[in-house]
């Protein structure tokens, strides 16, 4: 028997192990970051005016529109997200709205993405975009009202 073909028994409980952790993970992920994004998207419908006026500043067309646009998408898809339900429908609505801040507000981390990653990773839209790839490459997981939801149907 080859080593190398079957795996020992350590491998098999870190499978094991990875397995059981992944659900509270992907929820962890979720509750957080959905958080985060609720609170950032009602901080920007509480004070649209200063956030239109901050997008105008961008050069976003009609900036009142969009900060009220933005500020609902990150409210509701938080929400949406933190709870499991339709993630991977607000996860790239989520995606979308973190690509237009860093195409807008963080241009400069964007163009060091490859000579300055640590820029592209230290600005503040990084870590929520990477929390809504992995909720939509991996979905929201077994600890999830979509789980849920389609268990009972």
């Amino acid at each position: 028997m080859n080593a190398s073909s079957s795996p020992t028994a350590f491998e098999t409980f870190l499978t094991k192990l990875g397995e059981w952790f992944q659900p509270v993970l992907l929820l962890v992920i979720r509750l957080y970051w959905g958080w985060l994004f609720a609170q950032t998207g009602w901080g920007k419908l509480a004070n649209l005016s200063r956030t239109a006026g901050y997008f105008d500043s961008l050069h976003l067309p009609f900036p009142l529109a969009a900060a009220g646009l933005a500020g609902a998408a990150e409210c509701v898809g938080g929400v949406l997200f933190a709870l499991g339900l339709f993630a991977r429908f607000a996860s790239p609505v989520l995606v979308f709205i973190m690509a237009v801040a860093y195409l807008t507000a963080e241009r400069a981390a964007l163009a060091g993405v490859l000579h300055a990653p640590e820029a592209f990773t230290g600005a503040a839209p990084f870590l929520f975009l990477f929390a809504t790839l992995v909720v939509f490459a991996f979905g929201p997981g077994t600890l999830s009202l979509d789980t849920w939801i389609r268990k009972k149907t």
